[in-house]
């Protein structure tokens, strides 16, 4: 064979080689075919030189001589496989000493990939190597495959827990900059009407939040895809770009995925520069990002929502307002559950009823719509056993518990109910199950109130009116076990840090209500909190 026939790979991907070999012809005659095949070749002429080039080069294949005058070929390939970050390297041995069947044996097993005795052809050496690198290049594709789908992974799930729209955005673009490692931006339209734009560059990839006007995704799509439904990938130039967002910072074309998930919903916009080109497998990550954000996007808007639908209807099932009373300061509290958009039961309750005042506040079982509509009737029951000209707290809780147990057997609901006179202090406290108030004397002191009957909804009970007097600067705090309950805390540690908060509920109960909320933090459910304060001097003066 000649050297010419050699040169019949010519013409494919150039990779980089690294020629390790002692002998000065040798070298230059298995450099001159590589380079004929359209190789870039890197020599080396002993073991240890061969170690620091393919540290430093990192070449797409090394040829590696077995008798070498430092290292052997076996030793040089080893080192090669036993580095995590060169193992990957593929080695091809050849000799024209150790060419028996035990010294090819040898070679395959301590690492070299293809074993070649001299003399060699010339068409079997390029062919060896062409098949050897094409093998490379396959596992290299697959490896840097499954790891973009990895961080693809990541990527979502991080958007899937997004809990705004503006941790989604940039979860959207930081994993897009990541993944392909290229300058990423991400337009969204999320309910509010306030385009989201975030762009992110390497090689940090930090997202970073950009203005955009109010109409550029609408003109984006009337300008490409109208109001299609579906994904997808268009490439866009610089200077329709810079018109749709003047600021851009992109000189190149850019390639950019948009998805629409449904009819009349705004279109998403992810996108990268497009130079150098992606190849097929960069744009089916794109793609799916594109899919797997404008899902993520729908799915936060429908929670948003629901969210909002929820809240709305559970305070229209509280008080709309409460009463201004003289000789009182009174404050409350209603704060949702951060990750639930179902109503739930808890409500709070504040009923002038001639000089006195009754307020009372409770928790329905459960998180649903029946627990909301339970509550909405206990309420109504409860503002229907004051019609009458006296107030009798045990009468009003027996008559809320006949209506559970008839009406909605199985649930359950706790209760407390303060009935207090102003003028005098004089209070009465019925508590079917219900945390016990919190009650203070104005001058630090702050104390549990004793724990009252069995909760409503079990079984018929006599419910005890306790009586006590709230003296003037005195204050009486209600909460629901929203405010408090916590699985990594026990219940009594909570209690008491509520106890302390509250001995110093010396300013304004607005900021105090704040403040008692702000140290509990974002809750995992409904907190309906109420406290009044009897005012230093009664509404008589007194």
């Amino acid at each position: 064979m000649t050297d010419e026939r050699a040169g019949r790979t010519a013409g494919t991907e150039q990779a980089t080689v690294l020629v390790v070999d002692d002998t000065p012809t040798k070298l230059y005659i298995l450099s001159s075919w590589l380079r004929r095949s359209g190789h870039r070749v890197v020599e080396a002429a002993g073991g240890l030189e061969a170690l620091a080039k393919v540290r430093e080069v990192h070449p797409d294949l090394v040829v590696l001589d077995v008798r070498l005058p430092d290292l052997s070929g076996y030793a040089v390939c080893e080192q090669i496989k036993a580095d995590p970050a060169t193992s990957a390297i593929p080695v091809v041995q050849i000799s024209g000493a150790a060419i028996t069947a035990a010294d090819r044996a040898r070679g395959l097993d301590r690492g070299a990939d293809a074993y070649l005795a001299e003399p060699v052809e010339p068409d079997e050496f390029a062919a060896t190597i062409e098949a050897t690198l094409r093998y490379y290049r396959a596992r290299q594709r697959a490896e840097r495959m499954a790891r973009r789908l990895a961080a693809l992974t990541e990527v979502t799930l991080a958007m899937n827990a997004a809990g705004t729209f503006d941790e989604l955005v940039a979860s959207a673009v930081e994993g897009t900059c990541r993944i392909l490692g290229r300058h990423a931006g991400v337009l969204v339209l999320p309910p509010d009407g306030r385009v989201r734009r975030f762009t992110a560059m390497p090689p940090d990839g930090t997202a970073v939040p950009r203005p955009a006007a109010p109409g550029v995704l609408a003109e984006l799509s009337a300008r490409t895809t109208g109001n299609a439904v579906g994904t997808e990938i268009l490439t866009f130039s610089p200077a329709f770009w810079a018109e749709l967002l003047p600021d851009t910072l992109v000189e190149d074309e850019i390639l950019s995925v948009l998805s629409r998930t449904k009819p009349g919903r705004p279109a998403v916009a992810l996108g990268v520069e497009a130079v150098p080109p992606l190849d097929q497998d960069e744009c089916n990550i794109l793609r799916q990002l594109g899919q797997a954000l404008a899902l993520t996007v729908d799915n936060l808007r429908a929670y948003a929502e629901e969210h909002a639908i929820a809240l709305t209807l559970q305070r229209s099932l509280l008080p709309a307002r409460i009463p201004e009373v003289a000789g009182l300061d009174i404050s409350w509290r209603y704060q949702p559950a951060v990750d639930n958009v179902e109503v739930g039961g808890d409500f709070y309750e504040v009923v002038q009823l001639g000089e006195r005042v009754l307020v009372g506040i409770g928790d329905v079982q459960g998180h649903s719509l029946l627990a909301a509509t339970v509550m909405a009737e206990l309420r109504h029951a409860l503002r229907a056993s004051l019609l009458g000209p006296a107030v009798d707290l045990g009468a009003s809780m027996a008559l809320l518990n006949d209506v559970l147990r008839r009406y909605h057997p199985g649930m359950t609901a706790t209760v407390c109910l303060v009935l207090i006179d102003p003028a005098t202090g004089e209070t009465q406290i019925a508590n079917a199950g219900h945390i016990p108030p919190l009650l203070t004397d104005g001058r630090g002191g702050a104390r549990y109130h004793g724990l009252g009957n069995l909760l409503l909804g079990v079984a018929e009970e006599t419910y005890r009116v306790d009586r006590l007097s709230v003296p003037p600067g005195g204050s009486v705090l209600l909460f629901t076990d929203g405010l408090i309950e916590d699985r990594d805390t026990l219940l009594d540690e909570s209690l008491e840090t509520a106890r302390q908060v509250a001995e110093a509920v010396t300013e304004d109960l607005e900021p105090f209500c704040d403040r008692l909320i702000t140290r509990f933090g974002a809750r995992e459910d409904d907190v309906a909190l109420v406290i009044f304060r009897r005012t230093a001097d009664g509404p008589d003066g007194s």
